[in-house]
């Protein structure tokens, strides 16, 4: 399980604030007591996604992976709100999923997610 505090949820709140799709996302993330699988399914569900397995999160943030990397410093620098902004303009997933997907990457830490596009052959 993969979860966030009240005051992290309270910082993407502040940092999101202009993005009601996120906000909502947030609320879901809360009533699931922080705990982000359980938040994705239920906005992925909402969505129409189909989510088959408990770890889904995982694999819908690493489809992602390239342009959240592309964005690695707005994470190191606290930016969520810039980073957000990149990866909407992109349209990668559904912007409900965007903040979960976000706060995954944060509490598994950026350069650990990114660093597999880091190798050479």
């Amino acid at each position: 399980m993969t979860a966030v505090t009240p005051q992290e949820i309270a910082q993407f709140r502040t940092e999101l604030a202009a993005y009601p799709d996120a906000l909502k996302a947030l609320d879901v993330i809360e009533d699931c007591e922080g705990d982000l699988e359980d938040a994705a399914l239920v906005l992925a569900i909402e969505v129409g996604q189909q989510p088959d397995s408990l770890n889904w999160l995982d694999g819908f943030a690493k489809r992602c992976r390239v342009a959240i990397c592309e964005v690695k410093e707005d994470f190191l620098t606290g930016k969520f709100a810039a980073g957000a902004a990149n990866l909407m303009t992109k349209r990668l997933c559904p912007e409900i999923l965007l903040a979960p997907v976000l706060m995954y990457v944060m509490k598994v830490g950026v350069n650990n997610f990114c660093e597999p596009l880091e190798f050479k052959l």
